[in-house]
């Protein structure tokens, strides 16, 4: 199973960010009351929410709350609590943490829906009026190459007309991935390896192909991604004109 390069350093951050920040605070201990100290590593698990999902907010949680307690409650550098409030400040701070980090995480992920979707849209949209427009087949592939690029987060992507050799990897119109005809679990594997087929067809004629090289480390794109990569391989195939090879994106 492939791990994102962006999720396992989100996890890393979890773990390690409220252990960096909970001894930095030490010269306020004195000074400071724990329930405000404990307010500032919420801030630590925010900040890691945001950046990472909602596993990595957890753990920056649970982390926090253990490092609060190691640093900054009696007796120090030890997990035990004595005190009756420093116990009932710890909680909250888990619970709180947990909270705030689920919510970041939430906010993050509809802000990212909302823009994916209107950036999709507008892919489409451009894509069809450059295809109704356009007496230039190449013109069409150039575009679509260029945003299933974007939209799949690709490393290269490149054209192919005529007849289909080998048996690569294939993308599908419904967003599946299928490896020698059976479905690949692309959220839990990511990519297969090598160039994967994303085949140009309109009224059941075989126009081309696109073979599609992901980027190493990259998550695997979401399924409305695949559909709108799908349907931009679409708009290639909808000129009857012939269409030549299109060589890697530079």
């Amino acid at each position: 199973m492939k791990i994102p390069l962006r999720g396992t350093a989100a996890v890393a951050a979890g773990a390690l960010a409220p252990s960096a920040a909970a001894p930095v605070l030490l010269p306020l201990r004195t000074s400071v009351t724990h329930t405000n100290l404990a307010l500032l590593l919420v801030v630590v698990v925010v900040a890691v929410s945001a950046f990472g999902n909602r596993f990595a907010g957890a753990l920056a949680a649970l982390s926090a709350a253990a490092w609060f307690d190691f640093f900054h409650t009696e007796p120090y550098q030890s997990f035990h609590i004595e005190d009756r409030a420093d116990i009932e400040t710890a909680v909250l701070l888990l619970v709180v943490g947990l909270i705030v980090s689920q919510l970041a995480a939430r906010g993050r992920t509809m802000k990212r829906v909302a823009v994916t979707d209107a950036t999709h849209l507008e892919r489409l949209h451009g894509t069809t009026r450059l295809a109704r427009s356009s007496t230039s087949s190449d013109d069409v592939v150039q575009q679509v190459r260029q945003e299933l690029v974007e939209v799949l987060e690709l490393r290269a992507c490149r054209f192919e007309y005529g007849s289909l050799l080998g048996r690569p990897p294939r993308l599908d119109p419904d967003g599946t991935v299928k490896v020698d005809g059976w479905i690949w679990d692309l959220e839990q594997q990511g990519w297969p390896e090598g160039e994967i087929e994303l085949r140009a067809i309109v009224h059941g004629r075989h126009q081309g192909r696109f073979l599609l090289t992901p980027e190493p480390g990259t998550d695997p794109p979401s399924l409305e991604a695949r559909l709108v990569a799908a349907d931009l391989a679409a708009q290639a195939a909808a000129l009857d004109d012939e269409v030549v090879n299109v060589g890697p994106r530079p």
